[in-house]
């Protein structure tokens, strides 16, 4: 099985009525070198300005990405290239970046390379501390730009330092 980092970054809340603007991804091992990054065209007319200024695009630059259908096949060809085993979903927010993902992956796609299940970083790092106000962010060692390969490498840097500290999983 092979930890795949996401993250995401969206123009509004949902997917369908606003889009996924860009997304990073990264395989969870020690040199943390694979990584995925896409840029998508919108697919919606609907987007809330300050939602997108997250991601330091302008509507104009959006509109310039790559189709959804391209970038969505691309991902699934990164993890089939780059994954052992079944590829596992894992994210900061798993409920914000597992809801564009899957929905993409199904609209564009027909299916998720995924399957149905994802794991919530934080969640993690509560059980591994046994303390549900805890957070792991602490753990990170890229800062949190943004942009969405860098926040995936802080998550992956952050799992990794749990693994250290304890956590049972197999990065094989």
């Amino acid at each position: 099985m092979s930890f795949v980092m996401v993250d995401v970054e969206s123009d509004g809340s949902i997917p369908g009525d606003y889009s996924m603007v860009c997304f990073g991804a990264i395989i969870v091992e020690p040199t943390l070198s694979k990584t995925f990054y896409g840029q998508l065209k919108p697919i919606s007319e609907q987007w809330v300005p300050e939602a997108l200024a997250v991601s330091g695009f302008s509507r104009e630059d959006t509109l310039g990405f790559e189709e959804p259908t391209t970038v969505m096949q691309g991902f699934a060809d990164w993890i089939a290239a780059n994954s052992k085993g079944r590829p596992f979903f894992i994210s900061d927010n798993n409920g914000f970046d597992w809801q564009f993902i899957n929905w993409y992956f199904h609209h564009f796609m027909g299916s998720n390379p995924f399957g149905h299940t994802s794991a919530n970083l934080g969640s993690l790092y509560k059980g591994l501390v046994k303390d549900t106000f805890t957070n792991f962010k602490h753990l990170r060692k890229t800062a949190h730009t943004h942009h969405p390969v860098d926040d995936a490498r802080g998550n992956a840097e952050a799992l990794l330092m749990m693994k250290e500290q304890g956590l049972s999983i197999s990065l094989k």
